[in-house]
């Protein structure tokens, strides 16, 4: 089944929606969020030490399982729309081969 990767440079309640909206499409088979689960340290030295990541818009990133390249192009075109009308990012990661 192919995969589909998006990162999406919004709130979280714009990547619900985004995902609210992939779940009910048909031939959408599974969706995940997989955002970075690593924790951010500061360098003690950095210019940016203490300061708050909590301003500006955050990343937030879907992996979704399709049943196929025509659903695949549907998910494109639908998070595409529904990105416009949010005035959110979106970028697919497309895997060579």
């Amino acid at each position: 089944m192919p995969i589909l990767r998006i990162r999406i440079t919004g709130s979280a309640d714009d990547a619900r929606a985004i995902s609210n909206l992939l779940s009910s499409l048909e031939g959408v088979e599974h969706i995940e969020e997989t955002d970075d689960l690593m924790p951010h340290l500061d360098d003690e030295d950095s210019s940016s030490a203490g300061l708050s990541d909590e301003h500006g818009p955050g990343i937030h990133e879907l992996e979704i399982e399709v049943g196929n390249a025509a659903t695949s192009q549907n998910v494109h075109l639908a998070v595409e729309r529904l990105a416009r009308t949010l005035d959110v990012f979106v970028e697919y990661e497309h895997d060579e081969g």
